[in-house]
């Protein structure tokens, strides 16, 4: 696994290292915030269905490549939509999928030889867009600067960590066997039409290790 991704991961190659390009959350104390009404605030504020133009980069070890991505969530529906093109607006690949699986409707053929490029990228735009409040069953636990909310997910645990100083969902994250496999930061958010978005996402898979990062650049109405 780790081959196949380093090779789909070469196609549009650049070297480097980065770090992380968004402010950091700014901690502060939660006396007075209700973790039931923290979650159910951040339910209503986030959109149920939206389309954004981001700049997205994925990076394995020292390798990274960067493109445009046109991406369409319905997150009632669990279904999404994805266009990805590089800086020459070149197509490089143009995934749809929902809750049970992922399609490819174009791909790049250096992409496709290098293993199942559209479970991975599928997998990684579901954990950050789908599932992003915590079940009414999860375990909760108040912390002074935190409110995390831990729930059997699969083989393992999800786990929800609210924050800030309005306290939006800032991680979300998959153990299994107390073992971190893949953990989702949220960044910056910002307020349009009522509603919350990211200004910056980061991904990062512990299991694979390779990251996926997302920087908004258009909320497209």
């Amino acid at each position: 696994m780790r081959r196949r991704l380093a090779g789909w991961l070469c196609v549009v190659l650049l070297a480097g290292c980065s770090g992380i390009p968004f402010q950091k959350t700014d901690y502060v104390p939660l006396k007075t915030e209700d973790p039931l009404t923290v979650v159910g605030r951040f339910k209503m504020n986030s959109p149920d269905s939206f389309q954004l133009l981001n700049t997205i980069v994925f990076q394995y070890n020292w390798m990274k490549f960067s493109g445009l991505g046109y991406i369409r969530v319905n997150t009632p529906e669990k279904t999404f939509a994805v266009v990805c093109i590089n800086h020459m607006g070149v197509k490089l690949f143009e995934l749809s999928g929902d809750e049970k699986g992922t399609v490819s409707g174009f791909a790049l053929d250096e992409f496709t030889r290098k293993g199942d490029f559209p479970a991975i990228v599928g997998e990684d735009i579901k954990r950050i867009y789908f599932d992003q409040v915590p079940s009414s069953e999860a375990a909760m636990v108040k912390e002074k600067y935190r409110i995390i909310f831990r729930q059997p997910s699969g083989a393992g645990i999800t786990e929800y960590i609210f924050a800030g100083a309005e306290v939006n969902l800032t991680e979300k994250s998959y153990y299994e066997d107390d073992a971190l496999v893949w953990r989702v930061s949220y960044y910056e958010y910002q307020l349009d039409e009522g509603k919350l978005y990211p200004r910056g996402i980061i991904l990062k898979n512990y299991k694979y290790g390779y990251s996926f990062m997302v920087k908004l650049k258009e909320i497209q109405h």
